[in-house]
Protein backbone atom coordinates (compact mmCIF):
# COMPACT_ATOMS: atom_id res chain seq x y z
CA UNK A 1 0.00 0.00 0.00
CA UNK A 2 2.98 2.25 0.61
CA UNK A 3 4.10 1.87 -2.99
CA UNK A 4 0.62 2.67 -4.28
CA UNK A 5 0.55 5.95 -2.33
CA UNK A 6 4.02 6.86 -3.57
CA UNK A 7 3.02 6.01 -7.17
CA UNK A 8 -0.11 8.13 -6.98
CA UNK A 9 1.85 11.04 -5.50
CA UNK A 10 4.43 10.84 -8.30
CA UNK A 11 1.63 10.65 -10.89
CA UNK A 12 -0.05 13.76 -9.50
CA UNK A 13 3.24 15.67 -9.31
CA UNK A 14 4.25 14.63 -12.84
CA UNK A 15 0.91 15.49 -14.40
CA UNK A 16 0.82 18.75 -12.46
CA UNK A 17 4.22 19.72 -13.82
CA UNK A 18 3.22 18.86 -17.37
CA UNK A 19 0.07 20.96 -17.21
CA UNK A 20 1.90 23.80 -15.44
CA UNK A 21 4.48 23.93 -18.24
CA UNK A 22 1.71 23.83 -20.85
CA UNK A 23 -0.06 26.73 -19.12
CA UNK A 24 3.23 28.65 -18.95
CA UNK A 25 3.83 28.12 -22.69
CA UNK A 26 0.25 29.15 -23.46
CA UNK A 27 0.68 32.37 -21.49
CA UNK A 28 4.05 33.05 -23.11
CA UNK A 29 2.62 32.60 -26.62
CA UNK A 30 -0.35 34.83 -25.80
CA UNK A 31 2.00 37.50 -24.49
CA UNK A 32 4.21 37.27 -27.59
CA UNK A 33 1.26 37.58 -29.96
CA UNK A 34 0.13 40.74 -28.18
CA UNK A 35 3.54 42.35 -28.64
CA UNK A 36 3.88 41.11 -32.22
CA UNK A 37 0.70 42.74 -33.58
CA UNK A 38 1.26 45.28 -36.35
CA UNK A 39 0.68 48.87 -35.38
CA UNK A 40 -2.44 50.56 -36.73
CA UNK A 41 -1.54 53.36 -39.12
CA UNK A 42 -2.88 56.72 -37.98
CA UNK A 43 -2.81 58.24 -41.46
CA UNK A 44 -6.06 58.54 -43.37
CA UNK A 45 -4.48 57.77 -46.74
CA UNK A 46 -6.36 55.21 -48.80
CA UNK A 47 -4.58 52.03 -49.79
CA UNK A 48 -2.72 52.31 -53.09
CA UNK A 49 -4.66 51.06 -56.09
CA UNK A 50 -3.23 48.29 -58.26
CA UNK A 51 -1.03 49.51 -61.09
CA UNK A 52 -3.33 48.33 -63.82
CA UNK A 53 -6.88 47.05 -63.71
CA UNK A 54 -8.43 45.65 -66.87
CA UNK A 55 -11.63 47.26 -67.96
CA UNK A 56 -14.30 45.58 -70.04
CA UNK A 57 -12.80 46.78 -73.32
CA UNK A 58 -9.08 46.24 -72.62
CA UNK A 59 -7.25 43.22 -74.02
CA UNK A 60 -4.16 41.36 -72.82
CA UNK A 61 -1.03 41.54 -74.91
CA UNK A 62 0.65 38.44 -76.31
CA UNK A 63 3.48 38.72 -73.75
CA UNK A 64 0.99 38.87 -70.88
CA UNK A 65 -0.86 35.81 -72.18
CA UNK A 66 2.43 33.93 -72.53
CA UNK A 67 3.41 34.86 -68.95
CA UNK A 68 0.05 33.63 -67.65
CA UNK A 69 0.44 30.37 -69.59
CA UNK A 70 3.91 29.78 -68.13
CA UNK A 71 2.64 30.51 -64.61
CA UNK A 72 -0.26 28.07 -65.07
CA UNK A 73 2.07 25.36 -66.39
CA UNK A 74 4.44 25.73 -63.43
CA UNK A 75 1.49 25.74 -61.03
CA UNK A 76 0.03 22.58 -62.59
CA UNK A 77 3.41 20.82 -62.39
CA UNK A 78 3.69 21.76 -58.70
CA UNK A 79 0.21 20.44 -58.00
CA UNK A 80 0.98 17.23 -59.91
CA UNK A 81 3.90 16.51 -57.58
CA UNK A 82 1.72 17.17 -54.54
CA UNK A 83 -1.14 15.03 -55.79
CA UNK A 84 0.18 11.69 -54.57
CA UNK A 85 -2.74 10.98 -52.19
CA UNK A 86 -5.32 11.67 -54.89
CA UNK A 87 -3.55 9.76 -57.68
CA UNK A 88 -2.43 6.70 -55.76
CA UNK A 89 -3.05 3.28 -57.24
CA UNK A 90 -4.42 1.77 -54.02
CA UNK A 91 -7.26 3.68 -52.40
CA UNK A 92 -7.54 3.68 -48.61
CA UNK A 93 -9.80 0.88 -47.43
CA UNK A 94 -9.32 -1.24 -50.55
CA UNK A 95 -8.25 -4.84 -50.15
CA UNK A 96 -5.56 -4.56 -52.80
CA UNK A 97 -3.09 -3.06 -50.38
CA UNK A 98 -4.43 -3.11 -46.84
CA UNK A 99 -1.31 -2.23 -44.86
CA UNK A 100 2.40 -2.77 -44.52
CA UNK A 101 1.72 -5.68 -42.19
CA UNK A 102 -0.37 -7.41 -44.83
CA UNK A 103 2.28 -6.76 -47.49
CA UNK A 104 4.97 -8.26 -45.23
CA UNK A 105 2.77 -11.31 -44.61
CA UNK A 106 2.16 -11.79 -48.30
CA UNK A 107 5.88 -11.54 -49.00
CA UNK A 108 6.56 -14.22 -46.39
CA UNK A 109 3.87 -16.46 -47.89
CA UNK A 110 5.47 -16.26 -51.32
CA UNK A 111 8.85 -17.47 -50.06
CA UNK A 112 9.42 -21.18 -49.92
CA UNK A 113 9.99 -22.65 -46.49
CA UNK A 114 13.53 -23.75 -45.65
CA UNK A 115 14.62 -25.67 -42.62
CA UNK A 116 16.89 -23.85 -40.19
CA UNK A 117 20.27 -25.48 -39.57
Amino acid sequence: MENLGFGLLMTVIGMGLVFAVLALLWGLLTLLTRFDRPEASSSTEPAPAPERALGPTEQLTADEIAAIAVALTVHAATLRREAAPTVRSYWPGSLLFASRWVAAGRARQNQSWQRRR
